[in-house]
This record gives structure tokens, C-alpha cells and sequence, in this order.
């Protein structure tokens, strides 16, 4: 389940529109949702790709088919990871910053599977990979009416 804009927007408890979001809470809206972007360097430029995921302690896993996205996270292994959320009241956004890797050790790959992470279209994604964070950081908007601009 989703952890609502404007309920994150009270946990964190900013007193002003624009706020951090701690790395616990940060966490906290990871474990919630399972739908993010993954930012990859690739050999054209930056790629952005949306990718559903399951969190795993301080691990980020998602699966996924050969192609380029496997092979953009094999060749530029820094990625970045971004979720976000918004209501009438508030939204949010988390940045997560590290490295992927291809799993393919037998206990891990067992680990993984067992995790609660299905594809969203019936496609076989065989391969996994998970995301090692080394940055998480969170910011958090108190939406308004836009100030006049000439008052």
C-alpha cells in the first residue's frame, strides 16, 4: 500500500511548503509502493525506465528480460531510483542513488524469488537485479495556491 502525500508530508513533519525526508521515512515509502523509474547511463545517454520492484532491508530488486536495460545496468552499473506522490494536500519525492548488479548466485537468487515482485505484464523476466543504495534522500511539498504574481 502507498504511503499518501500528505500522510508522508505529517510524518515528516516539515514546519514550512518544502521539506527533507528522512532516510527511515524514505525507506518507509520504498517498502510501500512497488512502481518506480530506474536512471541508467548508457553509451546514448541517460535511459529512463520504468521497472516495478520489491525492497528487500537496504536492497531494491526488480526483474527483467534481456535487452537494453539489462545491458545498460551491466555496462554503467551507477543507477538511480526515483518514486513519487502527490494529492491535493502534498507530494513527495524519493532518490535513491547506487549501484546495480546482475544476481545470479543460487542462495540469492532464492532470496529474491521469494520475495513478493510479479511482472505487470505476461512477459517471462528471468533475470534479476538488484540495486545496493548508497544515497536515499526525500523531499516533501506542502501544495498551495501559486502565490500572484502581481499582487
Amino acid at each position: 500500500m502507498t504511503i499518501g502525500a500528505a500522510e508522508l508530508l505529517s510524518r515528516a513533519a516539515i514546519p514550512g511548503r518544502v521539506g527533507e525526508v528522512g532516510v527511515e521515512l524514505c525507506w518507509r515509502a520504498l517498502e510501500a509502493t512497488s512502481m518506480g523509474r530506474l536512471g541508467v547511463a548508457t553509451d546514448a545517454g541517460v535511459e529512463i525506465y520504468p521497472i516495478n520492484y520489491a525492497v528487500d532491508g537496504t536492497w531494491i530488486y526488480f526483474r527483467t528480460a534481456p535487452g537494453s536495460k539489462l545491458t545498460a545496468v551491466t555496462a554503467h552499473p551507477q543507477v538511480a531510483l526515483e518514486i513519487d506522490a502527490f494529492d491535493e494536500r502534498a507530494a513527495y519525492s524519493i532518490l535513491v542513488k547506487g549501484t546495480a548488479e546482475r544476481v545470479e548466485a543460487p542462495s540469492v537468487l532464492d532470496e529474491a524469488s521469494a520475495l513478493s515482485l510479479t511482472a505487470w505484464i505476461p512477459t517471462l523476466k528471468l533475470r534479476w537485479v538488484r540495486i545496493r543504495a548508497h544515497e536515499v534522500t526525500g523531499r516533501v511539498f506542502r501544495r498551495e495556491p501559486e502565490p500572484e504574481p502581481y499582487p
